[in-house]
């Protein structure tokens, strides 16, 4: 037997067959080190409520809690104390009546299932290690920088991200030819919108992959109706297919599930006349059947089909400004009017005219999309799933709009909340090939002036991705008002089961792992109450005692006037009678203060659980 020579490996690497493998190894080795100069570069941890929240469910999945959360909204404590009530459901014998379900795990209103649940496998696998790390990799000169359950949680979704560029990648080189599936691949890896969304924690990377999906699945069926190669069901399971994949985008966004409608309208319009029917009626029937058990759990806890969440259109109305909606144990649905919900429509939209839809595509290759689509490709395909983006974009506009709540104001582009974004990659696929369209209509004098003019073209698209690696360098905390050292000190002081209560209840649930409610709406009652019970008091005197008060700079550095005079909250008169005085209310259980965090952060508890047992 011959032994292979080292010009014989270099021959085969170059010319053989072993040239594929080159290439494909030189791409993974440069994926892992942009992924790797990133994550050093820019990674920041969670600075979001939805991502917590999300990961702290997952948590509780992981380690057998069920389907339950240690971030409790008041309004949560409303919907499943209303429905025990309505139901007329009687305490267990010996045990102590339980309304709202605070003295045992919470279930979850809030989050759809999927991302949680995946979240949950990832914990599984991996050895999460929680409690803060004195690591190197973990901290900077000996000061706490990365949580590490964050870090990975980051790695796992931008292996999604990596997933979607490959799918993107296909589906352009399906619908328009090689050179603008590259180049669709080079400018979303380029794309610095969807890398922080990556690092977010947020479930955004797995909706654009499952949206994909659904762009791959209308392709295949639109193709399947013209020229048929699958049989006779294959249209059937192609429909059955784009109704799971809508389905389950809706349980891992509930925002989502709307798209079934361009989806069924797409079906109605473009599937084979003689199965036009069953064909939208199978798809429809599908995603039935997988939003439906998730549906009738919400309903057999809350009363309720989409839970907490199901409320959004309500938020950040005349009704109910800001967060108090989630803030509420009793808010008022008496006064319903449908002006509120029309306000909110127009002024939203303004919003996303000026702002999201300039940055459809996470650049400005927005404008060739929009300019593109004066052009008529001369593939069906191409075209007819154009005609699929238009459909979707009202439908998500429309949407974003009436859900937007203020968690788009804490973080106005990276949220759950920006749906629009899961147009962006095939809206950058389109305007791709719209350049390419025009490209060739250009005379260049030389075959290397083309490459050149791609390459710039590129390097322009990239440019806020590259900035990323230029001087100063951002800091990977999220603070204020989170920081991780501090929340499980003080998270630490309370046994596992006791109640506190936070301005950042989501940040206590997932990095101090203690059950925590939403500050209520007032601190103490006032004498304007008539009858309606929105203090700390309805509770801690009622459902379960709160036995510490955690505020942070997230209400402690409030606009006092703007933000506690005049929303009536009596939690400004509180924080300044605390902090400035140093005395909190006659009434008040909680007395006992770490005065050594004052001004920044307020822990108040029962006894000084820091110093010693009781």
């Amino acid at each position: 037997m011959r032994i292979p020579l080292p010009q014989d490996l270099i021959h085969q690497l170059e010319v053989g067959g072993g040239h594929r493998y080159l290439r494909i190894g030189l791409a993974v080795l440069a994926l892992a080190t942009l992924t790797f100069l990133y994550d050093w570069r820019a990674f920041k941890n969670m600075a979001t409520p939805e991502a917590m929240d999300a990961a702290q469910v997952g948590r509780n999945l992981a380690e057998g809690k069920g389907y339950t959360t240690l971030f409790i909204r008041p309004f949560s404590i409303y919907l499943v104390k209303r429905h025990q009530q309505q139901q007329a459901q009687a305490p267990e014998p010996g045990k102590a009546p339980d309304p709202a379900r605070l003295k045992g795990m919470h279930p979850d209103l809030a989050n759809p299932p999927v991302y949680p649940l995946l979240l949950a496998g990832l914990m599984k696998v991996l050895p999460f290690h929680y409690p803060v790390s004195n690591k190197a990799f973990w901290t900077y000169n000996g000061v706490f920088w990365r949580y590490e359950p964050d870090f990975l949680i980051t790695l796992f979704n931008q292996l999604l991200f990596l997933g979607l560029v490959v799918a993107v990648f296909f589906l352009a080189r399906r619908l328009f030819d090689a050179p603008v599936a590259w180049l669709s691949a080079v400018l979303l890896l380029g794309s610095e919108l969807y890398w922080r969304f990556s690092v977010s924690g947020l479930s955004t990377i797995l909706l654009l992959l499952i949206f994909t999906g659904l762009a791959w699945c209308l392709v295949l069926l639109e193709e399947e109706s013209r020229a048929p190669k699958w049989g006779q069901n294959g249209i059937i399971v192609l429909a059955a297919a784009l109704g799971a994949l809508a389905g389950l985008g809706g349980l891992t966004r509930y925002s989502f599930g709307w798209l079934i409608l361009p989806v069924a309208a797409f079906l109605v319009l473009f599937s084979s006349p003689p199965r036009r029917v069953i064909v939208t009626l199978t798809a429809l029937a599908a995603f039935a059947a997988v939003m439906g058990p998730w549906l009738v759990r919400n309903y057999s806890v809350s009363g309720t089909t989409f839970g907490t969440a199901g409320y959004a259109v309500m938020e950040g109305t005349a009704l109910f400004p800001e967060n108090r909606l989630p803030r509420s144990l009793e808010p008022d649905f008496s006064r319903f009017f449908l002006r509120p919900f029309w306000v909110k429509l127009i002024t939203n939209s303004r919003e996303i005219i000026r702002g999201d839809l300039p940055r459809l595509g996470g650049t400005w290759v927005t404008a060739f999309f929009l300019v593109g689509l004066l052009v008529s490709f001369r593939n069906p395909s191409t075209r007819r799933l154009r005609y699929f983006l238009l459909m979707c974009l009202p439908v998500l506009w429309i949407v974003q709009a009436l859900g937007r709540t203020q968690l788009s104001e804490g973080s106005p582009e990276i949220n759950s909340e920006n749906l629009l974004v899961l147009l962006a990659p095939l809206v950058l696929v389109y305007g791709l090939g719209l350049f390419y369209l025009l490209l060739d209509q250009v005379q260049l004098p030389v075959l290397q002036l083309r490459y050149a003019v791609v390459g710039l073209f590129g390097l322009i698209a990239c440019l806020p991705l590259l900035l990323v690696f230029l001087p100063p360098r951002p800091q990977p905390v999220a603070y204020p008002p989170y920081w991780p050292p501090d929340i499980q000190k003080f998270s630490g002081y309370m046994k596992e089961g006791e109640l506190m209560m936070s301005d950042i209840p989501w940040a206590v649930a997932w990095y101090g792992r203690r059950q925590c409610v939403w500050f209520t709406l007032r601190a103490v009652p006032d004498a304007k109450d008539r009858g309606l019970h929105e203090d700390f008091f309805a509770i801690n005197d009622f459902l379960k005692p709160v036995h510490a008060l955690y505020l942070t700079a997230e209400s402690m550095d409030s606009k006092f006037v703007s933000q506690w005079v005049q929303a009536r909250e009596s939690w400004g008169n509180f924080i300044a009678q605390t902090v400035l005085l140093r005395e909190e209310p006659p009434s008040f259980p909680l007395r006992k203060a770490r005065a050594d965090y004052f001004p920044y952060q307020l822990f108040l508890t029962d006894w000084e659980r820091w110093i010693k047992s009781p």
